[in-house]
């Protein structure tokens, strides 16, 4: 199998791959071997299967993430795409499989872009309240080249508890859309709730065991031992007079 090339540089991050002709149980071997299993597709294109050099993929996609525009070189073709729903190993977290979406450069194209959490809140660094990330991606509308790598979320204007961030209140761009409803809430500052300890007040009576009991479960009984009644001696009968 031919290894795969990559080139970086300012205008294109360009990446070779082959195609492959291997499936099932026997991608293992592939991957032992270095390689990651990939799949081209995308809209008006036939699905194809492909193999990359690992070493080769990851300097591409450690630029590119998931937002990067990168060109897949097959068969003297270059065909842009973007690197999506990346499957890793529970483990390890290693990248096992790709694919990669084909995009017109000339139109637009909707996508989820990460979301990046910057600036400091006094809500929480001077109120304790707790930050909540309650959106982690956002779909994203724009030009393949235009899409941003992430879309950078300001807690600096959080100032106290019970604030949020909405999609309503992110700046506009000109070169995209974020496709979600305004009043969707990304983060938010909520009171810190400390977990209170209810001594245990209440005490379990002593367990009472009856003697029936004791007798069902085998335990021996000791019998009361009855003293004999003593009989009181009777007076002796007065003798009548003669």
């Amino acid at each position: 199998m031919t290894k795969s090339k990559t080139s970086v540089n300012d205008k294109k991050l360009l990446l070779t791959v082959t195609s492959r002709k291997v499936f099932g149980k026997k991608l293992k071997q592939l991957r032992k071997q270095g390689q990651i299993i990939g799949n081209i597709y995308g809209q008006d294109f036939k699905s194809q299967a492909v193999v990359a050099d690992f070493k080769d993929f990851y300097k591409v996609y450690r630029i590119a993430k998931e937002t990067g525009i990168v060109y897949i070189q097959i068969e003297k073709k270059e065909i842009p795409v973007l690197m999506q729903n990346l499957q890793k190993h529970p483990i390890t977290n290693r990248i096992l499989h790709v694919d990669f979406r084909k995009v017109d450069l000339s139109k637009k194209i909707e996508t989820e872009v990460p979301v990046k959490i910057i600036g400091i809140s006094e809500a929480v660094t001077q109120k304790g309240g707790v930050l909540l990330t309650q959106a982690s991606l956002l779909k994203i509308e724009a030009r393949p080249e235009d899409l941003p790598p992430q879309i950078e979320i300001d807690i600096s204007i959080l100032k106290d508890i019970n604030q949020e961030i909405k999609v309503a209140d992110l700046p506009k761009k000109d070169t995209y859309t974020i496709n979600e409803l305004q009043d969707k809430v990304i983060v938010s500052v909520v009171a810190h709730k400390e977990e209170t300890i209810v001594p245990e007040t209440t005490t379990t009576p002593p367990e009472i065991i009856t003697e029936k009991e004791k007798i069902a479960e085998g335990e021996p009984v000791k019998e009361e031992v009855k003293k004999p009644v003593e009989e009181k001696s009777k007076p002796p009968a007065k003798e009548g007079k003669k």
